[in-house]
């Protein structure tokens, strides 16, 4: 069976809406159908939910596993073992450390020993080298002064040349044959005429040499 209203909205001219034979209540109870644009956009899609909301629904339908009494041993057991190891290295490094610095203590202990004791073997030398230069000096000073004061002696004593002569003849019998006794020509002029028998009779030749000075002698023997 046709619906009467269906036919007369079909056939109705086109632009009208044919209404003859409608109740008003029948008009107000539609409402004209018109197609929809294509140009319309879709309704925006619901924001995207947080990564936040999307680990918590995660999580809720798959729940964390708690670790067994045995995993936790086996965790503390395992973090004691690296603590200790850690100890131990930071032991052995300050052990090896302390022995490093006391060696190289030691090394440098040494090594300024040895410097302050070449320091002091220098010293010492240098000292001995003072004390025999001062002791040559005082000994040349020494003789010095001696043969200043035979000159100024043998000059208002001649005579003292032949206690000289004497006491080195006495001192060397040894030497008493072919031995020659050389002076100075003014010394060996005296001494020849004070003692020239003596000291032919003790085999002793009398020579002089100007290069000599006065006061002085040379003893030379065959010998």
């Amino acid at each position: 069976m046709s619906d009467p209203l269906f036919s007369q909205a079909v056939f109705a001219k086109p632009g009208k809406v044919q209404t003859a034979g409608l109740a008003k209540e029948q008009l107000t109870a539609y409402q004209r159908w018109e197609l929809a644009s294509f140009d319309a956009k879709p309704d925006a899609m619901p924001a995207a939910q947080s990564s936040t909301e999307r680990l918590d629904v995660v999580n809720q339908k798959h729940p964390a596993e708690q670790p067994s009494a045995e995993q936790l041993l086996a965790r503390q057991h395992a973090a004691a073992e690296l603590q200790a190891t850690l100890q131990q290295a930071r032991e052995t490094s300050y052990a090896e450390g302390q022995q490093a610095g006391y060696a190289e203590g030691i090394a440098q202990a040494q090594l300024n020993t040895a410097q302050l004791q070449t320091l002091l073997d220098n010293l010492q030398m240098a000292l001995n080298q003072i004390d025999e230069q001062i002791a040559q000096s005082l000994l040349d000073l020494s003789l010095e002064i001696a043969r200043k004061m035979v000159l100024a002696t043998l000059q208002t004593k001649p005579e003292i040349i032949l206690k000289i002569v004497s006491t080195a003849i006495a001192s060397l019998p040894h030497f008493n044959q072919n031995a020659h006794l050389v002076l100075h020509p003014d010394d060996a002029a005296l001494v020849r005429e004070q003692m020239g028998e003596q000291l032919a009779q003790s085999g002793w030749q009398l020579f002089t040499d100007e290069q000599i000075e006065r006061g002085g002698c040379r003893v030379e023997t065959a010998h």
